[in-house]
């Protein structure tokens, strides 16, 4: 798979940006609606792709070496979906040939995602929609 074939797999839910709190003792992990403050909480996207990880160092680099050690990414994720040989859903973009159908089918976080500048402290923001 070529890098841009890698790429594409995003389907745009915006899942993965959604900061996540990690409980120490138990490694559980609960996500909140509050979107990284490079996302784009209409579009879904990174306002800064490019150059996300200079803006936010924490920004993880998916590869298909990595991807399986990542047990934060929904289970919807299509990077997680085909390192477990699953298929893609038919709402992913890639599927539909629709960058919508994933807003359309209420798999992203558009209309959801609160902008983290107005989020206050984390663990009120606790949600359960993500997965």
């Amino acid at each position: 798979m070529t890098h841009d074939e890698w790429e594409r797999l995003c389907d745009g839910c915006g899942k993965c940006c959604l900061e996540k709190l990690e409980d120490r003792w138990s490694r559980c992990i609960s996500y909140t609606e509050v979107a990284c403050d490079l996302l784009d909480v209409d579009s879904c996207r990174c306002a800064n792709y490019a150059q996300r990880r200079r803006y936010v160092p924490e920004c993880e680099q998916l590869t298909p070496a990595n991807v399986r050690k990542f047990n934060w990414l929904p289970s919807t994720c299509a990077y997680r979906l085909l390192a477990r040989g699953e298929d893609l859903p038919d709402w992913h973009p890639l599927v539909s040939g629709d960058p919508e159908t994933v807003h359309r089918a209420g798999m992203s976080v558009r209309g959801r995602a609160v902008p983290k500048r107005r989020a206050g402290r984390l663990e009120h923001h606790i949600v359960t929609w993500p997965l």
